[in-house]
């Protein structure tokens, strides 16, 4: 494959709800690997958090293409656990990008440290500016994927989205120092969330 299609959602489970409605949900959501056109998916509970916003818990999933990505979002299926889940949620935003560079793993075993990020661009940043930043986030690691959101509906204005997988905590070394001290002029925003890949897929 020459890219593939990066999916981010990030929840915020209402305050008080039932720890086995949440285990359900994440179970649920985790099933929708059984749909033809995902290639990976994984939904956790979020590890750590450096965000203005109280997520709790993330998915990530994997595309072949934008069209296999809108036939997972219109699937019966993918409308059922969204359907079931939605009561729970006090909030959701989702970000997509198209990954320039394809992780030689597509699925990463269960215990593996997921490490995401979001950036906000200010508004009046060029394109060449947002060029820069792409290229300063892929410092980081042969294996990240890194891209411009193309859904803009939910994604609260974040613009670029970052994945990389490590194989523990230990290893997943903060590198937004780096990112701030590069092109943090051109940031109004920045979630970071490590999530640890359930054993249970």
């Amino acid at each position: 494959m020459s890219q593939i299609i990066e999916h981010i959602v990030l929840f915020k489970v209402k305050d008080n709800v039932d720890s086995t409605k949440i285990d359900t949900m994440v179970n649920d959501l985790n099933s929708l690997t059984t749909i033809d056109q995902v290639l990976y998916i994984s939904a956790a509970p979020i590890h750590s958090l450096k965000s203005t916003s109280a997520f709790t818990h993330v998915l990530h999933s994997r595309y072949r293409s934008k069209e296999d990505l809108s036939a997972y979002v219109a699937h019966p299926d993918h409308l059922r656990v969204v359907e079931q889940t939605m009561p729970i949620w006090e909030d959701i935003m989702s970000v997509d990008w198209i990954a320039d560079q394809v992780p030689r793993v597509l699925k990463p075993p269960a215990g593996s440290v997921a490490r995401v990020t979001l950036l906000k661009v200010k508004d009046d940043v060029t394109d060449e500016a947002k060029k820069e930043i792409v290229e300063v986030v892929k410092e980081r690691s042969d294996e990240i994927s890194v891209g411009e959101n193309f859904s803009p509906a939910r994604a609260k204005g974040f613009l670029i989205g970052s994945v990389v997988y490590f194989k523990d905590l230990g290893e997943s070394e903060a590198h937004e120092e780096l990112v701030k001290e590069k092109v943090g002029e051109y940031l109004d925003d920045t979630i970071v969330v490590e999530f640890v890949v359930p054993h249970n897929l």
